[in-house]
């Protein structure tokens, strides 16, 4: 899919000397500033017609013309898989993902995706980068995501998650008892030897913040409330393993279960048959791209995560 874009624009006063590429994306903020950057050494963004370069300097009254092809960034295919939309306007789209779908084709994953979801529910969202996907869940991951229907939307939710004004909750079951709430303030990379994983790592790794508190506490196990400030892959999962609270069925980082001294067959039975790491994208508040209004969504616990604490309250207390 193309689209052509044609547009002019003229540098106002107080742009007298400015870098080309940061004057643009003053005048044209629905594009990013790689996009534009690209669009300038291509000659497709020009100043008074002429092709420039993205460090020289504009003035005053000159004109940028864009005379450019916008190309679909996405190569996949829009397949009709079923949505749970939890809201939905002209510039953004809310969904409430089921566990077992992947966000994004990958290795092993080229088809099936919530990416080609978007595309068979919205076949527009093909020229917006990633097909308006601006942050992830992990497959087995349940919850709120917001995906952008428009480039202008994409630029905003992007600026909005980079400035970490996008507000996250998370619901999550952990192994052990914890005393209290707290924060976990550590940096996060790739694992030196499993490239699957993720771990902490105060050497290149990358900041990493989170926030938690107790929702109630079992004897054995406790349901927490996460918010994160940083949204690096695996991050609740990879911080609360690290402080020895690791997610009830986490494969990547919770290992075997444990199985509390004493556990009932029913306690036992339920540890051992939840399949997924117990985690669940609650809540999400943000400002609205185009109208700056500021919105919020959250959807109930999965079923599964129903049953698991159904089970504690009745076989994990004194």
């Amino acid at each position: 899919m193309t689209e052509i874009i044609e547009r002019q624009e003229i540098v106002p006063a107080g742009f007298n000397g400015d870098r080309f590429d940061q004057v643009a994306a003053q005048l044209f903020p629905e594009y990013s500033r790689s996009r534009l950057q690209t669009w300038i050494k291509s000659g497709e963004l020009t100043v008074n017609g002429e092709v420039q370069r993205t460090r020289d300097k504009v003035y005053e009254d000159d004109k940028l013309a864009l005379h450019a092809e916008l190309q679909s960034e996405v190569r996949w295919e829009a397949e009709k898989i079923e949505l749970d939309i939890v809201y939905e306007d002209d510039h953004v789209m809310v969904i409430n993902k089921p566990a077992g779908l992947v966000v994004h084709p990958g290795a092993g994953n080229p088809d099936g995706t919530l990416l080609n979801a978007l595309l068979n529910h919205f076949p527009d969202i093909a020229t917006v980068p990633r097909a308006g996907i601006v942050h992830r869940l992990d497959r087995d991951t349940t919850g709120l995501m917001i995906a952008a229907k428009t480039l202008e939307a994409h630029t905003s939710l992007v600026a909005q998650l980079q400035a970490r004004e996008v507000h996250r909750e998370y619901d999550a079951v952990v192994f052990g008892t914890m005393t209290g709430g707290g924060t976990v303030d550590e940096p996060m990379g790739r694992h030196p030897r499993q490239r699957t994983k993720m771990a902490v790592s105060q050497i290149g790794g990358k900041e990493a913040i989170t926030h938690y508190r107790v929702t109630r506490r079992f004897l054995n196990h406790t349901h927490i409330r996460c918010f994160l400030e940083t949204g690096r892959t695996h991050q609740i999962r990879v911080h609360m393993a690290h402080i020895k609270y690791p997610l009830i069925g986490d494969p990547l980082y919770a290992g075997r279960p444990r199985l509390p001294k004493g556990a009932s067959e029913v306690l036992i039975t339920q540890l051992r048959g939840f399949g997924r790491q117990a985690l669940h994208a609650r809540r999400l508040e943000l400002e609205h791209p185009i109208s700056g209004d500021t919105m919020s969504w959250e959807v109930p616990l999965p079923e599964d995560m129903k049953a698991l604490l159904a089970v504690l309250s009745t076989e994990d207390v004194r």
